[in-house]
């Protein structure tokens, strides 16, 4: 059975933008995947509420693993974002300028 240890990226730990994006992403692989903190039992990663549930915080380690054909790549995938820093929007990264927030802002 694959699995991978991985420290949590995100900021604010596997709570809500970053769970919610690590289930989205757990659901679309072919295989069942599971996540557990270091020595706890393991939760379907699919599932928003056991994810929340784990209460694992920033920094903090975690265990994902999967069986079946494609679990490698699944886990690997998973991992790579676990590691991510999920936190601040995609925009956000992209574009640190603030935007005009008035038309009078905006120079000509």
């Amino acid at each position: 059975m694959p699995q991978r240890t991985v420290v949590i990226g995100s900021r604010s730990g596997l709570h809500a933008r970053p769970a919610a994006l690590l289930v989205q992403a757990a659901t679309r692989q072919p295989v069942r995947v599971t996540i557990a903190r270091e020595g706890g039992a393991p939760v379907d990663a699919g599932s928003l509420l056991s994810v929340l549930a784990l209460g694992a915080g920033a920094g903090e380690s975690v265990v994902l693993a999967a069986e079946g054909e494609g679990a490698e790549a699944a886990v690997a995938e998973l991992a790579a974002l676990v590691a991510q820093d999920l936190d601040a929007p995609a925009a956000e990264a992209a574009d640190p300028q603030p935007a005009p927030t008035a038309a009078g802002d905006a120079k000509e």
